[in-house]
């Protein structure tokens, strides 16, 4: 099923569109099985969180542009859901920052990288990064440690889109400021992350990319500003609330139909 065929009149229309995005992602083999899982759990939380960018992840997102226009090397990394979800927004962040666009994946393998690559330079990216993998992230040792010396290597900000607890952990260690957007406030990327966004990826890449624009000419003492007064703490106390609070009235509903099939 194709975006097209998901009418508009569905409860669940967005959903299922990027469900259908994730599937066509497998299909075309850009995105892991596993994707598929991830995709699922997240879903779970966003529907808690009513499906929506609450004010303290639109906060994040402000910040996470801060942060990207402020770095000396800004590097936004893209797995398989990211490519097959956000390939247009992901381009267009990466350019309104003067960033660089990098793959990077657990389930590594040359076929899967160049697909991924490909599809992102069919959606106007010009440069990609990661298929070179010649250098590593220290204290890991699969897929994902494998990044380009001119690229995540020597970022001094990296926004990891989608959980990845390990790597999230192993940037930080590095060095590193990371921004990482995920739907699940107590996951291990979201708590070791400067900056986490805990908010659907096809909601915060192009916020963050809307803020970047609106900031992009902003005095860089703006922009440290908004970075200092971003306070991390909070900003995941506020999206375990909500998403314990069980605030279902503000989620998206049709005459109560909460139709998933």
């Amino acid at each position: 099923m194709s975006d097209v065929e998901v009418p508009e009149s569905h409860p669940r229309q967005e959903s299922l569109r990027t469900r259908h995005r994730i599937e066509a992602g497998v299909e075309k083999g850009i995105t892991s099985k596993q994707g598929l899982i991830a995709e699922g759990r997240g879903e779970a939380f966003d529907y808690l969180l009513g499906e929506r960018t609450i004010e303290s992840a639109d906060d994040a997102e402000r910040a996470a542009a801060a942060h990207l226009l402020l770095a000396r090397h800004p590097v936004v990394s893209v797995n398989g859901n990211v490519a097959a979800l956000v390939p247009e927004a992901v381009v267009e962040l990466a350019r309104v920052v003067d960033g660089d666009v990098e793959v990077n994946i657990f389930n590594r393998t040359d076929e899967r990288m160049r697909a991924i690559a490909d599809h992102l330079r069919d959606h106007g990216a010009t440069e990609v990064k990661g298929l070179d993998g010649d250098a590593r992230i220290p204290g890991l040792d699969h897929g994902r440690a494998a990044v380009d010396a001119d690229g995540i290597a020597d970022a001094d900000v990296v926004l990891v889109p989608l959980e990845d607890g390990d790597r999230a952990e192993a940037l930080s260690n590095a060095g590193k400021t990371e921004i990482v957007v995920d739907l699940n406030p107590l996951s291990r990327s979201a708590t070791t992350a400067a900056v986490p966004v805990v908010d659907n990826i096809v909601r915060a890449v192009p916020n963050i990319a809307s803020h970047a624009r609106d900031l992009a000419d902003a005095p860089r003492a703006e922009l440290e500003a908004i970075v200092e007064r971003f306070d991390r703490e909070a900003a995941l106390r506020a999206a375990e609330a909500t998403i314990r609070g069980g605030s279902l009235d503000t989620r998206a509903r049709t005459d109560g139909q909460y139709t998933d099939d």
